[in-house]
């Protein structure tokens, strides 16, 4: 049973931080790209970080230099640390595994864990 699992979303003053954790197991994790999404109210769910297979890490432009992903595939989990946190970056944060080959199409997602900016 494939199963994606995230944590440790809650609310935080500006300027402070969070590490969200994506669990995940039913699936050979090495073999997917995991990515960090993010939904604000009123808002299309929008593609934050994403880590390949290769280990190469992209961020959009909107958290680049303050929110940095990993990923181990010993552990089967992903962590979004994030920095320096802004009432912009206040959304439901999902985990998203996806692997595309010629042959198929997998794409999980978690429930998403919420995270709150705010004095």
């Amino acid at each position: 049973q494939v199963q994606v699992v995230e944590s440790g979303g809650g609310l935080v003053r500006p300027g402070g931080f969070l590490r969200l954790s994506c669990a995940a197991s039913g699936f050979t994790f090495s073999k997917y790209d995991i990515s960090w999404y993010r939904q604000a109210p009123g808002k299309e769910r929008e593609l934050i970080a994403i880590t390949w297979t290769n280990w190469s890490t992209n961020y959009a432009e909107s958290v680049k230099g303050r929110f940095a992903m990993s990923r181990d595939n010993g552990k089967n989990t992903a962590i979004l640390q994030m920095n320096n946190l802004k009432p912009e970056d206040t959304a439901v944060y999902y985990c998203n595994a996806r692997l595309v080959t010629s042959v198929t199409k997998d794409d999980y997602w978690g429930q998403g864990t919420q995270v709150t900016v705010s004095s």
